[in-house]
């Protein structure tokens, strides 16, 4: 009992210091002995101090008094003013419960309860809480918690990093929220009175642009560039502050969805598809490294990998889906080849065999923290045992089919695991013979040159093939087609910088044509099938063999297009890719012409990326020069086909319109484009190519 301040007093507050002790004290932290029971007057009571008086219903026995000084105490334990338990009452007072003497406190938010900001306000009435409410022993936890909540961590378990963690990640959430919802919002590129073309009959839009007209896109640009920022901070700060920042990233961004309703072709960092599987890339590895490196208490080490778990991945990120189910440093398979005591890495579990497998980034940790400590024996032990697809030998034949070959568990071959980019760098690797000097695919701007023999186009297109067969992302990818056509029209010596020197290909008589495909079906049923087949040694290792592996190359992309096309999103880069070998675009688009449907929707969607990429055309045009620009338009409108027709007017539009961004345009061959005559050419088309040439005329 605390001393008292005046002799008059009533009743003497006893506090119990056990919150759980609901029987004895009737759910209240206090205990009240009536008045009646004390001595009223001060000198009676101090000449009686020393007798008792007897409680015997409580069985207390107070043998002194003064008044109590009043404590702290949780708003349903006062006893100035009544409370009326409820269980989720949130929004209005109950009865008295808003009433409040000086030392009440809101059991939600743990302070006075006339600092409590929601004490009254309608949706939440901290006035209500109470201890035997389950709602609001949640509203508590997550209060002391903030956002950590979302881990599972007891309030005993967080510390000052992991605190700080939280409150980083809930500043960073309110910035993603407005950017995601602005990223929603869309942008329209076309209005109904805009046209990009730069004459037209009659008002809104022509014929070509139709399509386009009042289209919305939606960049991811932004949300990027702020996901990013976040990712470099959390690359800063210490290891539990870092983890909480990027779980909670992955988690968010995990959640986003593409409004679009159908894929758009606007870069990596602006179509959500590629961006989200970049970031959680970037993510994942950085809590790789963590889990090896960071002493994590064991309980925590699994929270966190549990967490993950608990991320609803979309489609294109299921890659990751056991990227963090990294053993940890007393994992019995591991700690047994640490000790010596098992060299092969391999040991029976439940009448089957586990391997002690791990990725790159996971050997390239442990193999840092053991050589920090200085365990060497246990490295020596480890690299030996463990077992990972990752490494690049001098053969780079046989690195081939180590790195791009799936095997029978696909879930634990390279293969399955590739994203664009790494299969853009493995095919430039393996076609070159040369490796990126930087540590990781993204710092490639160097490259050690002929560290190996090249690999021969027969066995790249093959294991290519089987790659993107075994791994749906790449397969409907259009940058991984259209890498894998200027790999094959590229020649094998590599620039200083990675820059590739493209070829023009010579066009092999039509009866070659003929002969490739005809065995180009079956050779890609077997692939896609079996996996594995022996290339027709007449046809593809002969004098034109790469021209034989070009035309199998164009082959597979028209079925990838027949079943996958809406999956794409771009196809501009797939045409650009040809480069200067236009005889074999001829043979690709005259293969559409037999697939109306497939060939409107391709025609649509070169359309929309010359809109929305007119600066990388024009900068390539800059570049190729007005014979390539020339051919290019010539060979659109060669066709008879309207709709490939309309490709080369478009292609046309977009000279015109850029005309300071062209000055080699004037030297475009006018005499061969005036060789396109109706009724060759569509009434419209023919008078757009008119005007196109008038305009080039009077340069």
């Amino acid at each position: 009992m605390g001393p008292g301040k005046e002799a008059n007093e009533e009743s003497v507050i006893l506090i119990s210091d056990d919150e759980t002790d609901a029987e004895t004290t009737l759910g209240n932290s206090v205990v009240v002995i009536d008045s009646s029971d004390i001595q009223e007057d001060k000198s009676d009571l101090e000449e009686k101090k020393s007798e008792e008086i007897v409680d015997e219903e409580s069985g207390l026995v107070v043998t002194f008094c003064k008044k109590g000084m009043v404590m702290p105490h949780a708003r349903y334990d006062c006893m100035t003013h009544p409370f009326e338990r409820t269980e989720n009452e949130t929004c209005i007072p109950v009865k008295q419960n808003s009433d409040m003497c000086g030392q009440c406190y809101c059991y939600v938010c743990d302070k006075l309860a006339s600092e409590c900001q929601y004490w009254t306000t309608s949706s939440s009435c901290h006035c209500n809480a109470h201890n035997k409410s389950k709602f609001w022993k949640d509203q508590r936890n997550f209060t002391l918690t903030g956002v950590l909540i979302i881990f599972n961590l007891e309030p005993a378990e967080i510390d000052t990093d992991l605190r700080h963690g939280g409150e980083l990640l809930f500043k960073f959430l309110r910035e993603l929220s407005i950017k995601y919802n602005n990223y929603l919002s869309g942008e329209i590129v076309l209005s109904l009175q805009d046209c990009v073309c730069p004459s037209k009959q009659t008002p809104g839009p022509c014929s070509v642009c139709s399509r386009l007209q009042n289209e919305v896109i939606y960049r991811y640009s932004d949300v990027f560039n702020l996901v990013s920022l976040f990712i470099n901070k959390a690359e800063k700060e210490k290891p539990k502050t870092a983890a909480i920042m990027l779980l909670g990233a992955a988690r968010e961004i995990a959640l986003h969805k593409d409004p679009a309703q159908s894929w758009q072709n606007l870069g990596p960092s602006e179509s959500l598809k590629l961006a989200v599987p970049f970031l959680m890339s970037r993510i994942t590895k950085n809590l790789q490294r963590m889990l090896v490196l960071s002493d994590f208490p064991k309980q925590l080490y699994e929270k966190f990998i549990s967490f993950f778990q608990t991320i609803p991945l979309p489609p294109y990120c299921f890659k990751f889906t056991n990227c963090l189910n990294i053993p940890s440093w007393d994992h019995r398979l591991l700690t047994t080849v640490l000790k010596g005591q098992n060299i092969t890495g391999e040991q029976k579990k439940n009448g089957k065999k586990e391997f002690l497998w791990e990725v790159l980034n996971v050997v390239k940790a442990r193999t840092e923290k053991m050589e920090s400590m200085g365990r060497y024996k246990e490295l020596v032990r480890y690299l030996k045992a463990v077992k990972c697809n990752e490494g690049v030998g001098g053969d780079f034949t046989s690195a081939a089919y180590a790195l791009l070959l799936p095997i029978n568990n696909l879930a634990c071959c390279t293969a399955c695991r590739l994203i664009p980019l790494e299969f853009e760098c493995y095919l430039k690797m393996f076609w070159t013979g040369s490796v990126p000097s930087g540590k990781d695919f993204q710092d490639s701007d160097e490259w050690i040159l002929n560290v190996g023999s090249p690999v021969k186009c027969c066995t790249l297109i093959k294991q290519a093939l089987r790659v993107l067969y075994n791994n749906q992302s790449l397969y409907r990818n259009s940058r991984c087609w259209s890498t894998l056509i200027t790999i094959l029209g590229s020649s094998p010596i590599l620039e200083q910088n990675g820059l590739l020197t493209t070829l023009t290909l010579r066009e092999p008589p039509s009866s070659f044509r003929q002969m490739v495909w005809d065995v180009s079906f079956g050779i890609l049923e077997e692939l896609r099938l079996k996996g594995n087949v022996s290339l027709p040694s007449n046809v593809f290792y002969g004098s034109l063999s790469l021209e034989a592996c070009f035309l199998l190359a164009i082959q597979a992309v028209l079925q990838m297009l027949i079943t996958d096309l809406p999956w794409l999103t771009s196809f501009l880069e797939i045409m650009l890719a040809f480069g200067k070998n236009f005889w074999a675009l001829k043979l690709f688009l005259e293969g559409l012409l037999y697939r109306m449907p497939v060939l409107h929707d391709v025609v649509s969607m070169i359309t929309r990326d010359l809109n929305y990429q007119k600066n990388t055309l024009l900068k390539l045009w800059q570049t190729l020069g007005p014979d390539y620009v020339g051919e290019l338009l010539c060979l659109f409108l060669s066709f008879r086909n309207s709709q490939l027709q309309s490709v080369g007017i478009f292609l046309s539009h977009v000279v015109i319109e850029n005309l300071n961004q062209c000055p080699w345009a004037k030297s475009l061959d006018i005499f061969r484009l005036k060789a396109f005559k109706r009724p060759h050419l569509e009434t419209a088309n023919h008078l757009q190519l008119n005007k196109f040439v008038s305009i080039l005329e009077n340069l």
